[in-house]
């Protein structure tokens, strides 16, 4: 089997030393169409983790076919997905989590392509977060804020180094502080299942025109976790972020401290790890309005 595989994705996994994949991926994809009848389409770009394929069933209906790069664990965003079941995410068609493989609902066209008014799409992406949340029993197995800034934490200065230091230390500093602060002050009795990822790109249309998320992280945070990516998203839209975060924290109910911080947080971190790949504008244009801001 022939694969575009997109150029993002290409670069990510060379990067990573797993030119192997490439490989192995046509394979990989000729027997899951196999084992699950389905018609392979054309390759979706825009992601960097995960080869994206839009498929059809042996019913005719419109799917994609997910498979993720290696060192990529889709079995959150499977936990997620469940848990979900077609409410706020893209619902799960089926798995194969040896291989890494997600067969999912297709969506239509992301939020930022149909939405042009930036303040709609601020409105529409707390919407639908607040579709996802939800409170979760002690089984299911999903990490937590408190890990996700701990492990932030311990690797954000080695891949700051490896990136070129693209940002100033002292826009490093002020990130390891509010992971430090976010990490002390999760409470597993009032997180609640979030994406962990929520920007206009990862909200697609669905039918009946409302929006469903894809590619969740899935963690057992705060909600202040997922309303920061809506703050370090887009950082160049002409609104002052602190503007953006008052606005977020008065109409979820959300202390505005804690979004602030986890802001921080993923702009940072996001942007160091674009930076780290090669994904760019995006890593530069977070680390400039990073640094503007520690400034």
């Amino acid at each position: 089997m022939s694969l575009d595989i997109p150029d993002q994705v290409r670069k990510t996994v060379i990067a990573d030393g797993n030119e192997y994949w490439l490989d192995e991926l046509p394979g990989v994809v000729d027997s899951l169409a196999e084992e699950w009848s389905l018609v392979i389409g054309s390759s979706s770009a825009g992601g960097h983790a995960a080869l994206v394929v839009e498929v059809t069933l042996v019913d005719g209906t419109a799917a994609v076919l997910k498979v993720g790069v290696p060192g990529r664990d889709v079995g959150p965003e499977a936990v997620v997905m469940r848990l979900a079941d077609g409410e706020g995410c893209a619902k799960l068609l089926g798995e194969d989590l040896g291989r890494q493989a997600l067969l999912l609902e297709r969506l239509g066209a992301p939020m930022y392509d149909v939405v042009a008014d930036p303040a709609s799409r601020i409105n529409l992406l707390c919407d639908v977060a607040v579709r996802l949340w939800r409170p979760l029993g002690p089984d299911v197995d999903l990490r937590t804020g408190a890990q996700l800034a701990e492990q932030y934490a311990d690797r954000l200065p080695e891949l700051w180094e490896q990136a070129g230091r693209p940002c100033s230390p002292a826009t490093v500093a002020d990130a390891l502080d509010c992971m430090n602060r976010r990490r002390v002050a999760h409470d597993d009795r009032s997180a609640v299942l979030v994406h962990g990822d929520i920007h206009e790109m990862n909200a697609l249309q669905a039918s009946d025109g409302t929006y469903k998320l894809i590619d969740p992280a899935g963690l057992r945070a705060e909600p202040a976790c997922d309303l920061g990516t809506i703050v370090r998203s887009n950082p160049n839209l002409g609104d002052d972020l602190r503007t953006r975060t008052e606005h977020l924290a008065s109409r979820m109910g959300v202390d505005a401290t804690a979004i602030w911080e986890w802001g921080t947080i993923h702009r940072v971190f996001s942007g160091v790890y674009a930076c780290s790949i090669g994904f760019q504008p995006f890593g530069d244009l977070l680390l400039a309005e990073a640094d503007r801001l520690t400034a």
